[in-house]
């Protein structure tokens, strides 16, 4: 059995990957940059940051970048990648019985084959070898951000997400959960049931619902009774009530964020959840609206040490 720490322990290091592509952030593609910069200027303030790139001209541009802000404790890698999703198709690191750090690669398949994915598969696989970590392949498509784990023998999913028939069709929920209790070294799985609308993952938890302690859980809700994600945020919210020995605690939505896409326009799956606890910060999306302020200072109040 293997032992999956929650991501509030201490990091050896964290993985990225420089923005590149036109195809997923269109005129943007700058501004995700600088973007990108600021994020991992916080990272690397508190652990190693490793930057996959895709060609050798973003690796200078980026070094550019880099040199100008001051940004140092970086590693650049020559690792190309379709998309920038690490924590989905990068390894999930585990320790092992002997609590040394494994590097488990579960198959990814493009959140069931809605993009292109074979250079992310392939990147997941290289950067354990990058790393020097030894790497176990495991033939289930399973993706990072589909499962969250409080370290204390809970994990959390959706049904939506992980029992999609884009994943896995021939797996059964039960041999699923071995699955899960084995790698993961946990004794219970909570299974949420969808997402939110819009969500390209098929309803990642990491958009939805996150522990902050190993009692405490933060879950999304929609204050607008007319909004298409209030009643499937309040079915996720009666489950989690359900549990024993639990805080939950409601972080709402931001109000609906309407996208230009080249073809037309879409509402975004904008969310507090997906935030990231490196070992010195907690870095979270925020939009300029005011719930901003509440998310933040809630979030804030249980991690004192950051």
């Amino acid at each position: 059995m293997f032992y999956m720490p929650p991501e509030w322990y201490k990091h050896k290091g964290t993985i990225t990957t420089y923005p590149h592509s036109y195809e997923n952030f269109f005129d943007y593609l700058e501004e995700v940059r600088e973007q990108f910069l600021n994020f991992i200027k916080y990272l690397s303030e508190g652990e190693r940051v490793y930057i996959n790139v895709n060609s050798e001209d973003d690796r200078i541009d980026l070094e550019k970048k880099l040199a100008k802000k001051g940004i140092k404790n970086i590693s650049i890698l020559n690792n190309p990648t379709n998309d920038v999703w690490c924590r989905d198709n990068c390894p999930i690191f585990v320790k092992d019985e002997n609590r040394e750090t494994v590097a488990l690669k579960f198959r990814f398949n493009g959140w069931g084959e809605k993009y292109p994915y074979k250079l992310d598969d392939l990147a997941g696989r290289i950067i354990a070898d990058i790393l020097g970590i030894k790497r176990i392949d495991i033939d289930i498509v399973l993706e990072g951000g589909a499962i969250e784990v409080n370290g204390s023998g809970y994990l959390l999913t959706t049904e939506a997400c992980l029992l999609n028939k884009n994943r896995n069709k021939d797996l059964s929920k039960e041999n699923l959960e071995k699955i899960l209790k084995y790698y993961f070294g946990v004794n219970k799985i909570v299974w949420l049931k969808k997402g939110l609308i819009g969500d390209d993952t098929d309803g990642h938890i990491d958009n939805i619902t996150r522990f902050v302690s190993e009692n405490t859980i933060l879950t999304a809700v929609d204050t607008n009774k007319n909004s298409e994600n209030f009643e499937r945020l309040q079915e996720n919210l009666e489950i989690l009530k359900g549990l024993s020995n639990f805080k939950i605690e409601e972080i709402p939505l931001p109000e609906p964020i309407k996208f230009k896409y080249p073809d037309g326009e879409d509402i975004l799956p904008a969310n507090y959840m997906n935030f990231y606890i490196s070992n010195k910060y907690v870095i979270v999306p925020i939009f300029n609206q005011d719930s901003d302020k509440f998310v933040l200072d809630k979030i804030q109040s249980y991690f004192s040490d950051r």
